[in-house]
């Protein structure tokens, strides 16, 4: 019987891959942030709280998103070469 072997596609992503998502996903709040901050110097009367509040959740927001790991794909792989015992002709391995 010949032993499963691993698909490419069933691995998980590689850690560099992984940071490089996350940081791109804090970065992008992080600009959303500015944008926030920057609008309310231009933004009239109450609706001032609008971006206030932006600039001052999109922080923990962004530090939570960036720090969530995706699980992995790949919990099911199975390592090649395990140890299998293998007899020989005289009984013996």
């Amino acid at each position: 019987m010949k032993p499963a072997s691993a698909a490419i596609t069933s691995l998980p992503e590689s850690p560099d891959d992984e940071r490089r998502d996350r940081m791109i996903k804090y970065s992008i709040a992080m600009g959303v942030r500015m944008l926030c901050i920057a609008a309310c110097f231009v933004v009239p009367g109450w609706w001032i709280l609008v971006p206030a509040a932006g600039a001052v959740i999109l922080p923990y927001i962004a530090v939570v998103a960036a720090n969530t790991v995706a699980s992995p794909r790949g919990r099911d792989v199975e390592r090649p070469g395990s140890i299998v015992r293998v007899s020989t002709q005289n009984g013996t391995a």
